[in-house]
């Protein structure tokens, strides 16, 4: 699932619940007196940001977590090295000896 087809329906439903948060019929609209005015639309948009910013985060740092192949150690490198032949086996003791020290 991409990033845009996350955010994109979330932040599309912001205005419309911006628009009923006075209930059907208000004549009042935050501009003019009614609820917190102005300043209570404005927070709450904030906080709908600050609660999708967050997930948003969570998402990209779970996903970059699982890309991130895990590097072999020096003795599993040496391993592979002797398993296929590119050194022999006393190479292998003397570079293994090194390693444990």
């Amino acid at each position: 699932m991409k990033l845009k087809e996350l955010i994109l329906p979330l932040l599309a439903s912001l205005p419309a619940s911006m628009a009923q948060a006075d209930g059907p019929g208000s004549w009042t609209g935050h501009m003019w007196g009614g609820g917190y005015g102005f300043m209570g639309g404005f927070m709450m948009l904030l906080f709908w940001g600050a609660v999708i910013g967050l997930i948003v985060f969570l998402v990209v740092r779970m996903r970059g977590n699982e890309t991130r192949p895990s590097e072999p150690d020096a003795q599993e490198m040496l391993r592979r090295r002797f398993a296929n032949g590119e050194i022999n086996e006393e190479e292998f003791r003397r570079l293994k000896a090194t390693l444990d020290e």
